[in-house]
């Protein structure tokens, strides 16, 4: 993987819903029992679709993502719809990555042909774990055998997969992710999302763990199975190239190298994010969370939007190192000036790199190595302060 000058352009969209909540979870996403009026959301994406080209108009879209909730449960000719919108935006590059995330549980051949007859090429795979203990544990739908079916099918189906797995999780010992990885590296194709398994507020797990009912791993724990991912990852030939994303070179995630290397992106659907430059500077959006409030307020106004705020260049500065330094290839230290950003001192440069914590390539970038990745969050502070 090369850095980029420019990482393209890409549009989310976010899928609200799901057949049921998962304890670990705090993305915004929603149980709707009732049904979902598919064709009257659809709609009101193709709205605020059109009110984010006007935001951001004249580019060529390289990525395109549905995210959520769980868009698999979205039927092929909403996908369309969506996608279709977004042509009808923007010119969309010939070969862009267009990725649909998908719950083994709501795998059908049939229906996975219909979305890549709608244009999606790729799909991401929310395995979480390769057995059926765990898998409960986690509060998935799916059992195992219909992780590894979902897994076939997607290869079968689409040019590019993914999938993800969680570790960290309570009562798992080195061997027993050491043995669950190389399982899902055998059935692995280009790409592998592995998630330390974290405590986040308002979730059903943070009150189980806060009542001493979930015991999670301790922190050397947890840096061992850290170091254990890399290890077996690079030994399988898909290494790391972000924090939690491991790839063949060349099969990156397109999509989320536009977040992490400061690219621009609107977000769409409700709960959605966007980083987009306007003539004054950047700016970042949000759309309301809850899927009806959004759906009326787009039906009344054209979009969703509660939160359309300019970045200062200092504000700027500090998300392109924050995002930058999650990835292998690390930051450009003139690119971070030229957002706003103060200069690294070459004293605090050199304390770092003498701690074993960042190291500077021949090309002048700035890379966390495999210990200050393990304390990236503090690296990142001294870095910006």
């Amino acid at each position: 993987m090369t850095a980029s000058d420019d990482p393209g352009f890409g549009v989310y969209l976010h899928w609200p819903f799901c057949a049921a909540k998962c304890p670990y979870c705090d993305f915004n996403s929603h149980v709707r029992h009732q049904g979902i009026d598919e064709p009257r959301f659809a709609k009101a994406f193709a709205a605020e679709i059109a009110h984010a080209g006007r935001m951001a108009p004249d580019r060529v879209v390289t990525s395109i993502f549905l995210g959520g909730g769980t868009p698999s449960l979205m039927k092929p000719e909403t996908v369309a719809a969506l996608l279709d919108a977004v042509a009808a935006t923007w010119t969309v590059a010939p070969g862009a990555e267009v990725t649909l995330e998908a719950n083994p549980s709501s795998v059908e051949a049939g229906r996975f042909a219909g979305y890549r007859t709608a244009g999606v090429n790729r799909v991401s795979l929310g395995v979480q774990a390769l057995d059926d203990v765990s898998l409960k544990a986690l509060g998935r739908l799916h059992d195992a055998e219909q992780a590894l079916a979902a897994i076939a099918v997607a290869q079968r189906t689409f040019e590019r997969s993914s999938f993800d797995l969680i570790y960290a999780r309570p009562g798992q010992s080195a061997d027993d992710w050491r043995a669950e990885l190389a399982r899902g590296l055998a059935l692995a194709g280009e790409h592998l999302s592995l998630y330390e398994l974290t405590i986040e507020p308002g979730t059903a797990y943070a009150g189980l763990h806060a009542a001493g009912k979930l015991a999670m791993p301790d922190d050397d724990t947890a840096a061992a199975l850290y170091e254990i991912t890399q290890e077996v990852c690079e030994a399988h030939g898909l290494p790391a190239y972000e924090v939690s994303n491991h790839a063949r070179p060349g099969a990156e995630s397109r999509h989320n190298l536009v977040y992490w290397r400061g690219g621009a992106y609107v977000g769409v659907g409700p709960g959605a994010h966007g980083r987009v430059r306007g003539p004054d500077g950047w700016i970042a959006t949000a759309t309301d969370r809850h899927p009806e409030r959004w759906l009326a307020q787009v039906e009344a106004e054209g979009h969703g939007l509660v939160e359309q705020t300019r970045l200062s260049p200092a504000e700027r500065a500090d998300e392109v190192l924050l995002m930058g330094m999650r990835l292998t290839e690390g930051v450009d230290p003139a690119r971070h000036a030229a957002e706003g950003g103060s200069p690294v001192s070459a004293e605090r440069r050199a304390a770092l790199e003498a701690a074993g914590l960042l190291v500077p390539r021949a090309d002048g970038r700035l890379v966390a190595t495999p210990q200050g990745r393990l304390v990236l969050n503090a690296l990142i502070a001294e870095l910006a302060a």
